[in-house]
């Protein structure tokens, strides 16, 4: 779009986020706009680049916008670290435990079964009786096999 414009052209954004996540990237982009001889207009934020003043404006809702972004940043941060100092790691729980995943294992190791009937029993799929079975051979050859 930016290599397209011409003297005179307008870009219209229903928001400024839209345009660029960065304070950085939306200066670059609004440079490349004002080079072209083209203008700029936000139709939720009352900025128009095509007068000083709603140069400025635009500046000054991006600034915004990044330290807004930054504000979000650090709380989502605040409320990890929160969790996992109370022992929440985050994701869902796994679906099987420690006992059926070994049982997995020993099961399509010895033969007594095949990962697709394991698969089925469990109601997991056959790359996840993959997983299960190489993080069962990595444990084993380090000597952590957990017995049941």
């Amino acid at each position: 779009m930016l290599d397209h414009l011409r003297q005179g052209d307008t870009i219209v954004v229903w928001k400024l986020d839209r345009l660029s996540r960065s304070l950085k990237d939306v200066l670059h982009i609004m440079e490349r706009i004002e080079t072209a001889g083209a203008g700029f207009r936000s139709l939720t934020e009352a900025i128009d680049t095509t007068t000083p003043a709603g140069r400025m404006m635009m500046q000054m809702v991006g600034s915004f916008a990044e330290f807004e972004r930054a504000m979000i940043r650090e709380r989502t941060s605040a409320g990890l670290a929160l969790a996992r100092s109370e022992g929440r790691i985050g994701g869902r729980r796994k679906k099987l435990n420690p006992k059926k995943r070994l049982e997995i294992a020993e099961s399509v190791l010895s033969g007594r079964k095949s990962a697709a009937e394991m698969a089925r029993l469990y109601e997991v799929s056959q790359p996840t009786v993959s997983r299960i079975i190489a993080e069962h051979r990595r444990k084993v050859g380090k000597g952590h096999a957990q017995q049941p």
